[in-house]
């Protein structure tokens, strides 16, 4: 989320490039396609580390890697002496030319790598500092009572468009977006594929909003090129619970990456959101940004280790074949927890009860009534198996979260290559472990 101009980072036009990514990420755009993390995972074998990749750019492409790189380093031109004179021209092409060195450098990891860069964009936004040491707990800054009225201005060629889901056109139009340009792996050879009727449940939960579903248009053809949302939800962090917005589906077309698109749609549903008065959000991100409240590892288990293997998803461990992997991996044919069964409408008020007393131990955690209960955990054919353990699928993906260390050991789970990241928008708090932060919706399976 991002508010007024004031306060925002300058907006560059919307050029063709080849560019490959998006996510949560005001800087870098190159890098977002790594906001979930990664969805590769690992037979027991650490994954090999992959190569980056280096783009070469034209000397008069117009853009800069610096609009693609969340974490390209901001680095001034000093004149060496007073008598010194050098021609502005000379310094755009030298501060140009540094900009694309240091996107080569790829995002940042972990806190180190992220303390060395510069955030143009998030350095304006009310998040706190990489640096910052936090021992208070509220919003960075107070509500606004003038909101902008009026959508931010996209460069000649584009357009805005909210997007109706209930038109089957539209969602095939979002679905074909995000198949094609979502999150993917570092070597993009793996891509989330969320099926229509999984976006319909994610993007319309009680209380959504038809304006939180905020699309980008060619204004020529009407195609879809860019994406962001909202969904309202009730948050607990520490001792505070505020209404706030999970900000998700941040996407961008490869064609249109590297020109400053992500914060123009953050801006952009940030007043959306505000114009309902709320102003703080939730979100996640693989790569470090200023700040997060917590961060997670992403773990997997593997159901189908054959086909995992094949598609390289993950590969043998060491003195390991597939026969001795597939039968490490086989889950008995009967479970053995007494009682298991699907969950069905009767169960939701003391599935509510439940997890809200349960979730009452970590600092930060989802409050759920009984209709938010009944959408995100009634069982959904191929989006949502609450208490159901086998159903064609590959691969079991968790994060260490709440806890989730406990038994991922202990039920063969490998640990992945890949963190997830939870910022707060507006809103200051001491970081907590993996162990005391508890999102509702970061349990996944891969079919």
């Amino acid at each position: 989320m991002a508010e007024d101009s004031e306060s925002a980072a300058s907006q560059q036009s919307l050029e063709l490039d080849d560019q490959d990514t998006c996510g949560i990420d005001g800087d870098n755009e190159e890098e977002t396609e790594h906001t979930a993390g990664s969805p590769g995972g690992d037979l027991g074998a650490k994954k090999k580390k992959k190569k980056q990749k280096r783009k070469k750019e034209k000397p008069n492409s117009g853009g800069t890697k610096s609009d693609s790189a969340s974490d390209s380093q901001e680095i001034k031109i000093h004149q060496p002496s007073k008598n010194a004179t050098i021609p502005m021209q000379k310094l755009q092409d030298i501060q140009r030319a540094v900009e694309l060195l240091s996107a080569c450098q790829g995002p940042a990891r972990n806190i180190d790598e992220a303390a060395k860069r510069r955030y143009q964009f998030w350095d304006t936004q009310p998040v706190p500092k990489l640096n910052e040491i936090i021992t208070s707990h509220g919003a960075i800054e107070p509500d606004k009572d003038n909101v902008r009225q009026e959508p931010y201005s996209l460069p000649q060629g584009f357009m805005w468009d909210t997007l109706d889901l209930s038109n089957a056109e539209v969602l095939k139009e979002l679905y074909t977006l995000l198949n094609e340009n979502y999150v993917e792996d570092d070597d993009n050879m793996f891509r989330f594929d969320y099926s229509p009727e999984f976006l319909l449940w994610a993007l319309r939960p009680p209380a959504w909003l038809l304006q939180w579903h905020c699309g980008v248009r060619v204004s020529s053809n009407k195609k879809l090129v860019g994406f962001i949302s909202a969904i309202p939800a009730n948050i607990r962090i520490y001792d505070s619970v505020k209404r706030m917005v999970e900000i998700n589906f941040l996407c961008v077309h490869k064609k249109l990456r590297s020109k400053r698109v992500a914060p123009v749609l953050i801006r952009e549903i940030t007043r959306r959101v505000n114009l309902e008065g709320i102003f703080q959000a939730v979100y996640t991100a693989g790569v470090v940004l200023p700040k997060p409240v917590a961060t997670c590892r992403y773990w997997h288990r593997s159901l189908n280790p054959r086909k995992l293997v094949e598609v390289k998803f993950s590969h043998l461990s060491r003195n390991m074949t597939l026969q001795r992997t597939m039968k490490l991996y086989r889950l008995p044919d009967v479970t053995k927890t007494s009682g298991l069964r699907p969950m069905e409408p009767k169960d939701i008020k003391a599935v509510q009860e439940l997890i809200n007393s349960y979730l009452k131990q970590f600092h930060l955690a989802p409050v759920m009534d009984e209709e938010e209960v009944a959408h995100w955990f009634l069982p959904r054919e191929h989006i949502i198996d609450t208490f159901v353990v086998e159903k064609g699928f590959d691969v079991f993906n968790a994060l260490d979260l709440m806890e989730n260390k406990t038994f991922l050991e202990k039920l063969k789970f490998g640990v992945g290559d890949g963190n997830l990241q939870y910022y707060l928008y507006n809103w200051r708090c001491p970081g907590t472990d993996s162990e005391k932060g508890a999102p509702a919706d970061d349990v996944w399976v891969a079919q």
